[in-house]
């Protein structure tokens, strides 16, 4: 249970923060680097729900509970004192997985690449996607360095997909979206 009474407590001012085992570390740790990431993530797909109708709204409240779930299970390193913390596990994965195969089912194959845009949704919707590519980027680089959760990479990598085919969803089911044309732009 988390208990906020007070949301200054002046423990970060000389730029050092705590983890889940109130270890404290710099807050130029690569693992506070990567719950930032995270956070800007989960940010960013508060800002494309507005945009968003009923269903996918309550898909993308679920997947923001998940990430705090990610943030958590990263706050906490791998050892013997935390196994009993929360940790992203092959359900959070096959729940994604799931619902990419659902929306993928309405969509025509592509026969090219998808410029991000299209409809406001979609646009946030990418906008959150790349994001979520960067956050994959910051996890990969800090892995051999501080060893996490692999489920969270899966994760985090599945997250990216669902959000790619969310947002051709969301573009008319495939038919709005914004495709590349290599050369276009050349004389």
């Amino acid at each position: 249970m988390v208990l906020l009474s007070r949301i200054y407590t002046r423990a970060g001012d000389q730029g050092k923060t705590s983890l889940g085992t109130g270890e404290r570390v710099k807050k130029s740790d690569p693992r506070i680097d990567m719950i930032g990431s995270i956070d800007e993530l989960n940010a960013a797909l508060g800002v494309a729900m507005l945009y968003l109708e009923e269903k996918e709204a309550q898909q993308i409240a679920e997947i923001q509970n998940d990430l705090f779930d990610v943030g958590a299970d990263l706050c906490m390193p791998l050892s013997e004192e935390t196994q009993s913390a929360l940790r992203i596990s092959s359900e959070h994965i096959i729940k994604l997985e799931q619902a990419i195969d659902l929306l993928n089912k309405t969509l025509e194959p592509l026969t090219s690449f998808v410029l991000p845009g299209g409809s406001t949704a979609s646009a946030y919707i990418h906008l959150a996607r790349t994001i979520c590519r960067r956050v994959e980027r910051v996890l990969c680089t800090t892995m051999d360095i501080m060893p996490h959760n692999p489920c969270v990479n899966q994760y985090i990598n599945r997250l990216s997909d669902y959000l790619f085919v969310l947002a051709r969803f969301l573009n008319d089911e495939g038919k709005s979206d914004v495709l590349w044309v290599p050369g276009k732009n050349l004389s």
